[in-house]
Formats: C-alpha cells, sequence, structure tokens
C-alpha cells in the first residue's frame, strides 16, 4: 500500500489557498488548535486565521469544539479548539482506499479471516523494521514511544507523545503516543485487523502492554495509544482519566486530544 505523504501545494495555487494549506497541516500535524495559537506559529493575524477557519468550517474540512478551561471559570465564552474532519485530512491523501477496500475483502471471501490478519500483520512489520534498531535501542517504554513517533512521522502518521499521569498510589504514570494521521483509516473502518496488529507491533517494540484509547478509524481525531511507564496499583486508564505533566495536556472526550 503506497505510503502517504504531505504533498507541496501547487505553484499556481493563490497565496490564500497555501495559507489555507498550511493550516490545515498544521492541525493535521499538531491535533486541535485555537487560531491564536496558529496565527502565532504561522506569523500571521488571528483575524486572518479565523477567516481560514471559516472557509475550512464551511467547506465541511474542519469542526470547532470548546477548549478545556483551566483554573477558575472566567467571563465569558471558552476558547474554541479547531479540528480537521475526515474530509480535511483527505488533502494529505487517502490515495487507493476503493481499491485497498475491494483487495482485503477478496481475500477474506477467499482466503478466510486468518488471512487478512496475517496481511495486517506483515503490513505492520514492513512499517516499523526500518526503524526497529532506533526504537528498542532505546532503554525504557517512554523514551521508546518518542522514537517510534518519529519513526511513524516519517512514514506520514504525523505522531507525537504526551506526558501523562502523576506518582501517586493508583495512578498510571506514562506516555500518550498520538497519531493525528491515518493513511489507511478507511480501510481500518472496514477492517480492524489492521488497527489490532498495529497496536500488538506497538507493545513489543515498546517492550510492555500498551492501550488503544482512540482511533480515527473508529471516528476519533486521532489514534491514541497509552503506554505505561511505571504503576502505583494495577490499573488501566480510562479515555480522559489521566493528569498530565510538565507541558503536555489532558485528552478527554474518549481519547480525543484536547
Amino acid at each position: 500500500m503506497p505510503r502517504a505523504t504531505h504533498p507541496h501545494v501547487p505553484s499556481q495555487v493563490s497565496a490564500e489557498g497555501k495559507t489555507r494549506h498550511e493550516i490545515a497541516r498544521l492541525l493535521l500535524e499538531q491535533g486541535p488548535m485555537t487560531a491564536v495559537v496558529v496565527a502565532e506559529q504561522l506569523g500571521i493575524s488571528p483575524t486572518a486565521v479565523r477567516r481560514h477557519f471559516e472557509a475550512l468550517l464551511s467547506d465541511g474540512e474542519a469542526e470547532t469544539r470548546d477548549a478545556p478551561r483551566r483554573g477558575p471559570r472566567g467571563r465569558g465564552r471558552p476558547a474554541k479548539l479547531f479540528l480537521l474532519t475526515e474530509a480535511g485530512r483527505a488533502r494529505f491523501g487517502h490515495a487507493y482506499d476503493d481499491l485497498a477496500v475491494s483487495a482485503i475483502r477478496f481475500l477474506a471471501e477467499h482466503a478466510g479471516e486468518d488471512a487478512v490478519r496475517a496481511f495486517a500483520e506483515r503490513r505492520v512489520a514492513k512499517l516499523v523494521e526500518p526503524h526497529r534498531l532506533s526504537i528498542t535501542g532505546a532503554s525504557d517504554p517512554a523514551t521508546r514511544a518518542e522514537a517510534l513517533a518519529t519513526a511513524l512521522t516519517r512514514e506520514g502518521y504525523a505522531a507525537s507523545t504526551r506526558q501523562v499521569g502523576a506518582p501517586a498510589p493508583g495512578q498510571t504514570v506514562g506516555a500518550q503516543l498520538c497519531q493525528h494521521h491515518c493513511p489507511v483509516a478507511h480501510v481500518a473502518a472496514e477492517f480492524p485487523q489492521l488497527c489490532e496488529a498495529e497496536t500488538e507491533a506497538f507493545a513489543k517494540l515498546l517492550g510492555t502492554h500498551v492501550q488503544r484509547l482512540a482511533t480515527i478509524a473508529r471516528g476519533d481525531s486521532a489514534c491514541t495509544t497509552h503506554v505505561p511507564v511505571t504503576t502505583g496499583h494495577p490499573a488501566h486508564p480510562e479515555p480522559g482519566s489521566t493528569v498530565p505533566t510538565g507541558r503536555t495536556a489532558r485528552i478527554p472526550n474518549g481519547g480525543k486530544p484536547a
């Protein structure tokens, strides 16, 4: 299956179109963001960013949700977070989806579910094998997760990690691996074996049990995988139940990045 890439904007596209594409790319790579944060990163005015967001919303390529409040509740409306819809992600390619789905359906009908599973395992093995040494060479699961995120980004998944949890009894301390793009999301929506094989491969690479909290294939805004590092009492984190430390943010709403 071809590797997804982030195509350059054609030279004949207008400056407005190029800016809109850059805004969409930021949302793809970093997840939901406010207009102010986007403006700071691109060096343009928040008013201009909001104008582009209005166009993306009108075209069905973006949607909004209220940003979580931090600290005492103040006056006024909460800030709006903008995130890409499936149509917005399509800017960055879902190549050959129909062909891939048809091929795997044929495989399932004529060779059975075991063949689909074997295909999914071989696909993810081919995806991660070039990066195996850089990932497994790290000393602990958290560092391996960062190396895995770097590898997945190179493969077109726009991945990142964030620390979660606090060292207190009954809480799980670890990291969350977020894939903000999935080149095979449409296929995985029908064949979850792709996600299952990917999760198992991540566990083997990281040397620890991992838990999938959300997937783009199920309609979430990112594929989110919890990577435990240390635990007080054995527990499986529920989506949104962890409290991050440092420079990271909580992931509420069923594992969707906030």
